[in-house]
């Protein structure tokens, strides 16, 4: 094979180079701006101690049942062992990129200083934003090389595998951009309904829902045929996922730790489901939602080590966005999704809070934040309609960290009553 040649304008303008040309320097105002960002940077150790705590609470009794309680095919165990060992991969590369990424975002001006410690030392610190570009990127290169280990060529969900990475990916993108140009509010309701058109487009699942049995009668069919208004509401549920953890923000780990905690839910009710069930479809479609959660669970659990408070980053929208589209990809294709808003009950009644303010029958200011005491470091409630204002309302002052670990443990018992109301209206309701 004939080597690439050199083009002749490139090959000419290198002979008529000086020999002892040297690359140009950079600009010193350049250099001295990345100096001075790289001193400012103040980037903690990951806390490791809250994430190994989260993996053992999370992880093992998915592992538990996916592996010692139901008697799971062994190709279906083989796949999810190579998908765990990934998402584990992918959890490190997270922990060594987030610091690397950090240092670039800071020198480009992405940066914030957290409200809710304003009077603080550490309220003056320059915070990097967007870290939840890394989380992104990383999950999507862990999602693609899956593939090779899983899907064969002609398989029936490579398709539908694909559509949704796409439409993960325009999230991300999208999400960094807002995070860019913090484009307004409407229009950040048009960015999921953007970011979800691959996976309508590719769509091919049933479009038709199984009707209550105890509505049946007066609906006079068991399964009603929905047709383009069953994409329409995939789009609802993609655009209201990604909006909700979006305005469900605002303290140091409250937006990775609650997705965190949707998603190992969703790891757990698609084991069960497959060990309880004799559909094939309906297995391979729970398989399918696994393999798509897990390095999501895994890489989110890296980035809150340092979202964790005192946080050393901010995720951004990017982040927020980008998880609210996967746990509606998961949710959609795996065909779970009235489980699915239910393990978003929290964001469900944040949002219906916030109705009024964010459809402005009532004023709405841009930060919906608590307010800080710097003399005793606790939060006050104000009159904002959002869940992290009620809480203070109703359970009095606290910190930042004891009002996140309220709001999580909220969010871990609405998923546990979730499972118990499937399990007390199993056979009854459907």
């Amino acid at each position: 094979m004939d080597a690439r040649r050199r083009p002749a304008a490139t090959a000419a303008a290198a002979a008529a180079a000086p020999a002892d040309a040297q690359p140009r320097a950079r600009p010193a105002a350049a250099v001295a701006a990345a100096e001075a960002a790289d001193a400012e940077l103040v980037l903690r150790a990951p806390n490791l101690r809250v994430v190994a705590a989260a993996m053992v609470a999370f992880l093992a009794p998915f592992s538990y049942l996916a592996f010692v309680h139901y008697p799971l095919d062994a190709a279906l165990r083989r796949s999810i062992l190579i998908c765990g060992a990934m998402s584990l991969g992918g959890f490190v590369v997270v922990l060594r990129l987030v610091p690397v990424a950090a240092r670039y975002l800071l020198r480009r001006g992405m940066w914030g200083k957290d409200i809710n410690k304003r009077g603080l030392p550490m309220g003056e610190i320059r915070v990097p934003e967007a870290l939840g570009i890394v989380v992104g990127i990383v999950y999507l290169v862990i999602a693609i090389l899956f593939q090779h280990f899983n899907f064969t060529a002609d398989s029936m969900w490579l398709v539908e595998y694909n559509a949704a990475l796409a439409s993960v990916c325009f999230m991300v993108l999208l999400g960094f951009i807002d995070d860019v140009l913090d484009v307004p509010w409407r229009v950040k309701l048009l960015l999921p309904t953007i970011a979800a058109l691959p996976l309508l487009m590719a769509y091919a699942g049933g479009t038709s829902i199984s009707i209550p049995k105890p509505l049946t009668s007066y609906v006079g069919v068991a399964v009603l045929e929905l047709g383009s208004l069953y994409k329409l509401f995939m789009l609802l549920l993609a655009v209201f996922c990604t909006n909700s953890i979006n305005i469900h923000a605002g303290l140091n780990g409250l937006e990775v730790g609650q997705t965190v905690i949707i998603s190992a839910a969703v790891l757990i009710h698609n084991v069960m489901r497959i060990g309880s069930s004799t559909d094939i479809e309906a297995q391979q479609a729970h398989a399918f939602s696994i393999y798509l959660v897990l390095p999501f669970l895994t890489t989110s659990l890296a980035l809150l080590a340092f979202n964790w408070y005192p946080s050393s980053v901010f995720v951004g929208d990017t982040y927020t966005y980008f998880a609210g589209m996967a746990l509606a990809v998961v949710g959609i294709l795996g065909h779970f999704s009235e489980t699915l808003l239910l393990f978003f009950l929290p964001e469900v009644l944040n949002f219906l809070c916030s109705v009024p303010q964010l459809f402005k029958f009532v004023p709405c200011p841009r930060h919906r934040l608590p307010r800080f005491d710097p003399h005793t470091g606790l939060l006050t409630g104000t009159k904002d309609g959002n869940l992290v204002n009620i809480f203070l309302r109703i359970f009095g002052r606290c910190t930042e960290r004891t009002l996140c670990i309220r709001l999580l443990i909220f969010q871990a018992l609405s998923c546990l009553f979730c499972f118990w109301l499937r399990y007390m209206i199993t056979g009854w309701y459907k």
